[in-house]
């Protein structure tokens, strides 16, 4: 006891960023996860924090063991949002208490979409906007722009605009003044941004290290269960697009939400990985304009909009992404090699999706695919990682080697297998109805061995059972004009 004052107060250690492995010294790869150069220092205090620290943790007062029986199995009920394609990734709307994190590229829009959903949530209850990385001033002239855009006011009278009372604005990082100024307005919505950001005093590593990240989630996420309080807490990617940080605090939070979207078009996809009140891999669709992000209600019809009818290389596909389908187009391009080794450039599409089906296509329908490179491309930015785009893939490499174009009026659904072989996918009937409201009137499809639910009346139905059966439908004659629709 005489020699406490000689001991050190911290210590050294390195937490990998990807797995949350801690080693006592450098290393440039995690030996748990394989990562390189994700280990990163942190300065951790030896001597326990104060009790008074600990003595708000918790999710409430009384922790009684409960019977299942007792409890009741009502649906939570929302808060509505009214943007429709926002609401749809939720799964219908917020859930008081849950803890959404919102990650994607910076400059993406995920400010901007959650400050539209605070202008709108404002009006019902009251909102906390809290800011670690802009000043006041730089929130209150987006929001300006953005109800300016919406029609509500043409002069620069901030008067005139409907800017909602119940919404609060802060800067701070600090989150135990966070946590008082959310004890003093007590609002129905928390909006952080960011995560990173923040910083609990009685830690002494630096904010957006790993234990100030995991600290601060789990304390927001005890106070969104303790009060009723919905959280969005907004989250930096690292290079690779993961959600920088460690990987438990996608585990902590109730919904995992990432926007998506090439910063050089305009649409962007906000995509639920996680979702304990809702379905996961849902999407919504947004298009970023002056006046903001702007839903998308019908984004089969966005991404066909432009596109050439009756030109060799394209090809209709219909994804899944959760439950609603969506009819793209993919374009397939040929050329020859100028190289010793042939390129395969996907954009969209899994890589060796194609390498798959581009040796399908030489082995088993003989085409001389070994001197042509080959570029593969989803038109609208959209990402596909189901295999029933296989078959849209493999007819559009087919149609630009042949110069044939493919049916204007014909999608097509189906898994290439290794034998040239088209295996069935699932929630077909929802991908022919789509097509069919749409306006195309065939599909080639893989043959059903089981007859379970009958194909809608209003699209004709190809059934093939090979990939070579399959190019003799989709495909035109010499004549590229012939049967275009």
């Amino acid at each position: 006891m005489l020699y406490n004052h000689l001991m050190p107060k911290t210590r050294t250690q390195y937490i990998c960023q990807q797995c949350g492995r801690v080693s006592a010294r450098e290393m440039g790869r995690c030996p748990q996860c394989g990562a390189w150069n994700s280990m990163v220092e942190e300065v951790v205090a030896i001597t326990p924090p104060p009790a008074a620290a600990h003595a708000t943790r918790g999710l409430g007062a009384s922790s009684t063991p409960r019977r299942l029986s007792e409890i009741t199995g009502d649906a939570e009920e929302r808060m509505p949002v009214s943007i429709g394609e926002f609401a749809r990734v939720l799964g219908g709307g917020v859930v008081p208490g849950s803890v959404v994190l919102i990650g994607g590229d910076p400059g993406i829009g995920k400010s901007t979409l959650l400050l539209q959903v605070a202008l709108e949530m404002a009006r019902n209850s009251t909102v906390l906007y809290v800011s670690g990385e802009e000043s006041e001033r730089q929130i209150k002239m987006r929001a300006l722009r953005l109800l300016r855009a919406e029609g509500q006011a043409r002069s620069d009278d901030e008067t005139a605009l409907s800017i909602p009372e119940n919404l609060l604005l802060v800067t701070e990082t600090n989150l135990g003044v966070i946590l008082g100024h959310i004890q003093q307005a007590k609002p129905g919505l928390l909006i952080l941004d960011s995560v990173q950001t923040t910083y609990i005093q009685e830690l002494d590593s630096s904010a957006g290290s790993v234990s100030q990240v995991r600290e601060s989630a789990s304390r927001l996420r005890e106070l969104a269960k303790a009060t009723g309080i919905a959280v969005f807490l907004i989250g930096h990617v690292t290079k690779e697009g993961a959600i920088a940080g460690p990987r438990i605090l996608e585990h902590i939070v109730d919904t995992v939400l990432y926007l998506e979207g090439d910063r050089f078009q305009s649409y962007r996809l906000l995509r639920s990985v996680k979702n304990r009140f809702g379905a996961t891999s849902e999407v919504g669709v947004f298009e970023m304009r002056e006046r903001g992000l702007i839903e998308v209600t019908n984004p089969s019809e966005a991404f066909l909009a432009e596109r050439m009818v009756n030109a060799p290389g394209s090809a209709i596909a219909v994804t899944m992404e959760g439950t609603r389908p969506i009819l793209v187009e993919i374009q397939g391009l040929t050329s020859p090699t100028s190289f010793g080794n042939p390129r395969r450039t996907p954009n969209g599409l899994d890589f060796n999706r194609l390498l798959l089906t581009t040796a399908v296509l030489t082995r088993r329908l003989g085409l001389h695919l070994g001197e042509q490179d080959i570029f593969v491309n989803v038109i609208g930015g959209i990402t596909i990682d189901e295999p029933a785009a296989d078959l849209a893939m493999a007819v559009a490499i087919a149609s630009s080697l042949r110069g044939q174009a493919v049916r204007a009026d014909t999608v097509l659904i189906g898994e290439v297998g290794l034998s040239g072989e088209l295996r069935m996918v699932g929630q077909m009937p929802a991908r022919l109805r789509e097509a069919a409201k749409l306006g195309f009137r065939s599909a080639i499809v893989p043959r059903r061995l089981r007859r379970l639910e009958p194909w809608p009346d209003d699209i004709q139905i190809v059934e093939a059972r090979s990939l070579r059966q399959a190019l003799d439908h989709a495909l035109l004659g010499d004549n590229p004009t012939e049967g275009g629709g």
